[in-house]
């Protein structure tokens, strides 16, 4: 039998641990390795992560403490967030999200890699990286769109888009992400949901580009976001507001340097309810399949929204992506016959740059007409770069689909109150049969329209100048 520890000794320690303790309290900082965690990429870390988490927050019950990742890779099944912690993932550590169905709950809308519920003062940062090895549900790579696996067989999840989420913050408040990467998400990869009071800042965020439903980030439900000086590369959609149960107020994302297979900023298509008073200030959007988007198909209202100072390149991918490389395309239409027709109203663009391979479109509906668009400041440049057929318009998801449609400059549908200032559309290479008219609209659904200083000119590769030009100021 080996000797047990006299019993002075055994008290000794125990005073020594609640001596040390207000000091390791006073830190606010504890260890996975700690708890036990390996960090070799091989065994999984659950437990000991877990652990940590639960102890920071018993330890810290009004100040935030920090759970520390060493440099190492940490494979791990979902871990919970908890009030008044914050992951501290530096550069040299990656938590590594597991690829099995077992490693998730039993609720599909709880599969994340790393969850906070009903959580105060929660956050992630570090400089280090969350990896949802996404490439592993690939089931067959292809360059047009990977096919993805769907854990739809367990009845939790139907359809084909059944995998986990990277990060979610559910129902919480003070939300901070900051300065942390997050790569190969199989689905969705940072999604805040129903949550109070969100800052976002300097997070980078890498998807495989053949890959679908990998959105960058997706805010829903939720007021009071401040997306900031963030870079996303991904293959759908990049900053994506929605409304499921509730409106969304108070969005502002700035600085930020996108390009995907998608839309870089969409609001939709999930919109049951309101969307209002949104900004989006000083972007770069870079070979994009859309630029900035609204899909409002299920009877939500949107009203004041502002983009300004921002470039935008949009070309044309495979088709089986929503977007027909447009720079600008607000759209209102039920999804279906049981849908309701929402309205899309005070919409701002201003000091906007676009280059492009197809125009803006602006498609209100006849229960939902888009009200007051001010376009100031616009300059656009229209050319052909990629092999892909264009020639269509795109209603999806739902409304009318696809359909063939002579591409212009804006084509127009269902508006009341279109203001148009110092508006330039250039055309090079000139123009064919499919690409020949800077403005298309049936004046029977199209009222109150303002131009002035509105200029359309085509030019050559060959000359700086030369073609026929279009200058325009006129109310119709």
């Amino acid at each position: 039998m080996g000797a047990s520890i006299p019993a002075p000794i055994s008290q000794l320690m125990v005073i020594i641990f609640l001596i040390l303790l207000p000091t390791i309290i006073k830190s606010h900082t504890v260890s996975v390795t700690d708890f036990g965690a390996t960090g070799d990429g091989k065994r999984y870390d659950t437990s000991a992560i877990q652990s940590a988490i639960d102890a920071c927050h018993n330890y810290s019950t009004t100040k935030q403490c920090y759970v520390y990742f060493p440099p190492g890779t940490y494979l791990t099944a979902t871990v919970f967030l908890k009030s008044n912690v914050v992951l501290n993932i530096p550069k040299g550590s990656t938590i590594l999200g597991g690829t099995k169905l077992e490693d998730y709950p039993k609720e599909f809308d709880r599969w994340y890699v790393i969850l906070a519920e009903n959580a105060s003062d929660v956050g992630i940062t570090g400089g280090g990286v969350v990896d949802g090895q996404g490439l592993e549900f690939v089931v067959k790579f292809n360059e047009r769109k990977n096919v993805m696996v769907s854990w739809n067989q367990t009845g939790a999840c139907s359809g084909d888009e059944c995998r986990p989420r990277l990060v979610g913050f559910h129902d919480s408040t003070n939300v901070k992400v900051w300065n942390v990467t997050f790569t190969q998400p199989a689905y969705w990869c940072l999604h805040i949901v129903r949550c109070e009071n969100t800052l976002i800042n300097d997070v980078s965020i890498y998807g495989d580009f053949n890959t679908p439903n990998n959105d960058g980030i997706d805010i829903e439900d939720s007021n009071n976001t401040v997306i900031t000086r963030c870079h996303i590369d991904t293959g759908d959609d990049a900053i994506c507001p929605k409304t499921y149960t509730s409106p969304l107020y108070n969005l502002t994302a700035t600085d930020c340097w996108i390009r995907t297979k998608s839309s870089a900023i969409k609001l939709g298509s999930a919109s049951c309810f309101e969307f209002k008073n949104l900004v989006f200030d000083n972007i770069t959007i870079v070979d994009s399949h859309r630029g900035l988007g609204f899909q409002i198909r299920d009877g939500g209202n949107v009203s004041d929204v502002t983009f300004s100072n921002i470039n935008i390149s949009t070309r044309y991918y495979d088709q089986s992506w929503w977007g027909r490389a447009e720079p600008i395309y607000v759209t209102t239409c039920p999804r279906d016959s049981n849908t309701a027709e929402g309205s899309i109203s005070n919409l701002n663009f201003i000091n906007i740059t676009a280059n492009s391979e197809n125009g803006i479109f602006l498609s209100g509906s006849k229960g939902g007409p888009l009200r007051n668009l001010r376009f100031i400041n616009v300059n656009l440049t229209y050319r052909r770069w990629t092999n892909y057929s264009g020639g269509l318009v795109d209603y999806r998801p739902g409304c009318q689909g696809l359909v063939n449609h002579s591409i212009a400059g804006i084509i127009m549908e269902h508006i009341d109150g279109l203001e148009v200032e110092n508006v330039n559309m250039t055309w090079f290479d000139g123009r064919n049969m499919q690409w020949n008219n800077p403005l298309d609209f049936r004046p029977s659904t199209v009222n109150n329209i303002s131009l002035l200083n509105f200029h359309s000119v085509t030019k050559h590769s060959d000359r700086k100048i030369g073609g026929e030009s279009l200058s325009l100021s006129a109310i119709l």
